[in-house]
């Protein structure tokens, strides 16, 4: 089964923030239940594309840590294509307590077998990739994060009329796919921002490769390195929740509309600017976020 482009338009919602800077969220996290925001898009064309070949013997890898939105949307995808699917899972010590982990245990009852490997061995998945695609010749493998040309071609979906009459379009970055596709096919008098959750130098010239667009810019949203989370952030997803009614995830798209307030409160844009936020989903990752809280005897994320 394909993966279908939804039946109503994605909704763009206003979150009254300044009487001189109009801020709106797309909400691509209600685009499916299970394979959330960008994920659903970044695995659009690499999916469908794959089925239409017709392969022998289908089967879907791909890569990720423990709390992987891109694991739990390529596992719920996989059993809405009738695909199986293969993640190979970065922390050998996940082996025998993935139970406890509700992104994995949610991937595994999608269906998805699981691999669980070093962490030096992750780091070298062109090496993995090369053996599994002679293991399995007729599989699809997905790098981790969806990012590739495909990705980016069903990035353009995030974008239509609707998007066209905004100054500024903002996404958290993470792997650089959700960003390209956005810069790539923006309109020309658009500026794309890059909100960058993760500390990699290497992000801009891959960003680049895929867009072949000087139209982006990227702001260090890191608030201590990928994955970490800090009390303010917590305060600043609970708040946003309460004062807008949109839930926020703390790895992605929380610390991206915290920078936004901040450079809102900074003078960043200019008066009378209409900026575009992008709601990328990965809502899953909260319930994994507040195991780790809870231990640390933290406030949780509502």
């Amino acid at each position: 089964m394909l993966l279908k482009l939804p039946a109503e338009p994605v909704p763009i919602q206003e979150i009254p923030v300044h009487n001189k800077i109009k801020l709106f969220m797309k909400r691509e996290d209600q685009i499916h239940p299970m394979i959330s925001g960008n994920k659903y898009w970044k695995l659009f064309y690499n999916i469908n594309h794959y089925l239409e070949r017709n392969p022998e013997h289908p089967y879907i890898i791909t890569f990720g840590g423990a709390f992987s939105n891109h694991i739990a949307a390529v596992s719920a995808a996989g059993n809405l294509a009738g695909i199986p699917t293969l993640g190979i899972i970065r922390g050998e010590e996940l082996q025998h307590k993935w139970r406890d982990n509700p992104t994995l245990l949610f991937a595994k009852r999608s269906g998805m077998n699981l691999k669980f490997v070093t962490r030096e061995e992750y780091r070298h998945k062109e090496k993995l990739t090369e053996f599994l695609q002679q293991e399995f010749p007729d599989a699809l493998i997905v790098p981790e994060g969806g990012t590739n040309e495909e990705a980016v071609e069903g990035v353009k979906m995030m974008l239509n009329e609707q998007t066209k009459d905004f100054d500024y379009l903002c996404t958290a970055v993470g792997t650089g796919g959700t960003i390209a596709g956005i810069s790539k096919f923006c309109e020309d008098n658009q500026k794309v921002i890059g909100f960058k959750v993760v500390d990699d130098a290497s992000l801009e010239s891959k960003i680049f490769e895929l867009t072949l667009r000087q139209n982006f810019n990227l702001i260090d949203s890191c608030f201590g390195g990928y994955g970490k989370i800090n009390d303010g952030n917590i305060r600043f997803i609970n708040d946003f929740k309460e004062k807008y009614g949109i839930p926020l995830e703390p790895i992605y798209t929380g610390k991206m509309m915290e920078k936004v307030f901040e450079l809102i409160e900074e003078g960043y844009f200019p008066d009378n600017s209409r900026i575009l936020c992008f709601h990328t989903g990965g809502l899953q990752g909260i319930e994994g976020a507040n195991l780790l809280l809870e231990k640390q005897n933290r406030n949780l994320i509502i």
